[in-house]
């Protein structure tokens, strides 16, 4: 009961804290549309635009180490939270599952080991169309996840 209470009054105010993002750059296109909805909207929280930190790596993969690297900052001061922004489409080999699953695994085991909240919005699809219908919404979605969870952790503290 307390937690369910403590989690429903949290504000979305992200004027407080500091947000890393990491960006694969496969599926581009994609990638980008989710980091300009995600971006947008941690400004629309209030988080500052000298408080974001973009970062970009090669693929899906890479996002874990690349997140690590950001979760290991201290100085001035660490993230408050983070945010995996990557695309895997299926194709007709068993490369998918290997991508969608390692990748997953890695931003989870991030998270954890460095009790740091990161809303993973690497999108695993079928198709492009897919893709594109998911973009904007799950842009949005990882900054409002990270916010709240940030948030959250904060008043745990």
């Amino acid at each position: 009961m307390f937690i369910s209470n403590l989690a429903s009054t949290i504000s979305l105010d992200g004027s407080s804290l500091k947000i890393g993002i990491v960006q694969a750059r496969f599926n581009e296109d994609i990638t980008n549309a989710l980091a300009t909805a995600c971006i947008a909207e941690l400004k629309a929280m209030g988080v500052l635009e000298d408080h974001i930190s973009l970062v970009h790596v090669p693929g899906a993969l890479e996002v874990p180490m690349a997140l690590q690297a950001l979760a290991q900052i201290e100085d001035p001061e660490p993230f408050s939270a983070l945010i995996a922004l990557g695309c895997i489409i299926r194709g007709e080999t068993y490369h998918f599952e290997l991508v969608a699953n390692e990748s997953g695994a890695g931003v989870t085991k991030v998270g954890l080991d460095y009790h740091v909240p990161i809303a993973n919005a690497i999108l695993t699809v079928e198709d492009l169309p897919q893709a594109l219908a998911r973009q904007t919404d799950k842009g949005r979605d990882a900054a409002r996840v990270a916010v709240e969870m940030a948030l959250l952790l904060q008043s745990l503290a």
